[in-house]
């Protein structure tokens, strides 16, 4: 892809050579005038042709050449403001069109962003309106492609944003190129091979970056984790090759109020194979990802400590390789966390939630105002929600009403699922507090349930289950190849709105 440079463009506008401009226009009776308009501010003459194409019900851009360049091309995109309209449409847009102009020679991008008015219920503000636009092009021209041998070098490609009537956006610039970093990051961590991403990688390049931005990070190792009676942590690492990990990492973005600090906890289990409960071989590949909650949780810290948001924040990200062997946790084993609860090993491919047993338990005693909790925990919430969205578990109406509306916002949706105290007989077991599956009915539920065991009832908290929506899916131009780097985006904004 492109050697990206973003950059906040001046009033005075230079076309350099090879340059192609994005303008657009809304869908409505004045569009004709619009077109007209268009032509004289560009001095360029549409044909007919692509008039007439562009003002039909099916027409939605127009793209034509300037012989005498200043832009060498101009691209006119049909905006409809209707029931389908969403706040992903410009960053949609825009990623598609990266992805297009990869294989051409544009050297110089200018996008002409629209007055914010006529999207004003859309969008939370006229920063995030603007904000989109770069999240556009920057998510749009990511590629994982470092172990191709055939890759070629970057070409290099200049992006400039323009406002129309509007202000702040070199902030909104900024804001987007630091929370897209935090996306790039849980990116990069959730394709990156399991052969690779072993536990202890994980937390080694996770933490060379965090701290690189001021945030403070400790692992702890196997050793360390014995020492604090993680036996459902030690339990699931126990059949690879690869001891398990700890990563705690800690955000003072407002020292003054530390008492005063939120949670993100996040699944890292950097490749699951089931373990002696093994799953089938089609598509285990995805499983290299079933650490994608921790990623997202790792970016999410990046991207907040990258824009100094004035908020305290912590994360826990328990990290272990789910592998069959003769040390492997069996069916039947009985394993004690460092609650001192008991779990009844049913399902070994039931271990996100036994790892996130004493990650939560650990985060709990921090003390914080509230824990999130992100992993790729069931295939259940998929076959409910489909990879539209993630499911959102907590007991917290509040809680639920502001994870749903920022999910609304930016595009990463979550929804809200039951959690009835009666779906705790799913995961009753005769021999131990708990039991690690709850059957085949509800399966979403009862992981969620299992967890609550371990939260401090005291503590709000809400467990999202990505499961869907953090593995590869056709329904947006940057979902389509890689692992996508779900919940950085919602955790952000999140968080922001809290600062």
């Amino acid at each position: 892809m492109f050697n990206l440079k973003i950059i906040a463009g001046e009033k005075k506008i230079t076309y350099k050579p090879l340059s192609l401009a994005v303008k657009y226009v809304i869908d409505e009776k004045r569009l004709n005038e619009s077109v007209k308009n268009i032509q004289k501010i560009f001095n360029i003459k549409f044909s007919s042709l692509q008039i007439k194409s562009f003002l039909s019900k099916e027409g939605t851009v127009l793209r034509a050449s300037k012989p005498d360049g200043k832009p060498d091309e101009l691209l006119l995109v049909k905006v409809k403001i209707d029931e389908k309209f969403s706040p992903d449409f410009f960053r949609n847009q825009l990623a598609g069109l990266i992805q297009e102009l990869s294989s051409g020679e544009v050297k110089h991008l200018h996008i002409f962003i629209p007055k914010f008015e006529p999207f004003k219920s859309h969008f939370k503000t006229t920063d995030y309106f603007q904000q989109t636009f770069v999240e556009g092009v920057i998510v749009g021209n990511y590629s994982f492609s470092k172990y191709r041998s055939d890759k070629k070098a970057g070409k290099n490609l200049s992006s400039y944003f323009y406002t129309e009537g509007g202000k702040g956006l070199k902030n909104a610039v900024n804001t987007a190129k630091n929370l897209m970093q935090g996306v790039n990051l849980a990116k990069d961590l959730s394709n990156e091979p399991g052969d690779v991403l072993t536990p202890e990688e994980f937390a080694s390049q996770a933490a060379k970056i965090l701290i690189k931005s001021g945030v403070k990070v400790k692992i702890f190792t196997e050793k360390e984790i014995k020492k604090m009676k993680m036996g459902g942590l030690l339990a699931v690492g126990s059949g690879s090759d690869y001891p398990p990990r700890l990563l705690f990492a800690e955000y003072k973005g407002n020292p003054a109020a530390y008492k005063t600090k939120y949670c993100i906890v996040g699944k890292g289990v950097t490749f699951d194979s089931g373990g002696i409960s093994i799953k089938p071989a089609a598509d285990m590949w995805e499983m290299k990802a079933d650490m994608a909650g921790a990623a997202a949780v790792a970016g999410a810290m990046l991207s907040i400590a990258k824009n100094r948001l004035p908020i305290n924040i912590i994360c826990v990200i328990p990290l272990a390789e789910n592998m069959p062997s003769g040390k492997s946790m069996k069916p039947g084993d009985i394993i004690i966390t460092s609650s001192g609860k008991s779990i009844e090993v049913d399902n070994t491919d039931a271990e996100g939630r036994i790892i996130l047993a004493d990650a939560l338990h650990f985060a709990s005693n921090k003390k914080p105002v509230e824990i999130i909790d992100l992993a790729t925990l069931t295939g259940a919430c998929v076959v409910a929600l489909g990879e539209f969205a993630a499911g959102l578990f907590t007991k917290n109406e509040k809680l639920a009403k502001l994870l749903t509306e920022t999910g609304n916002a930016v595009h990463e949706r979550v929804w809200a699922m039951p959690m009835w105290d009666d779906y705790h007989e799913l995961n009753k077991s005769d021999v131990a507090d708990v039991k690690n599956i709850g059957g085949r009915w509800g399966g979403a539920i009862s992981a969620a349930k299992f967890l609550e065991n371990f939260v401090d009832k005291k503590i709000t908290w809400a467990h999202l289950d990505i499961a869907g929506p953090a593995l590869p899916h056709t329904y947006n131009n940057y979902t389509k190849k890689y692992m996508t780097g779900f919940g950085v985006r919602l955790l952000f904004e999140y968080f922001k709105d809290k600062s």
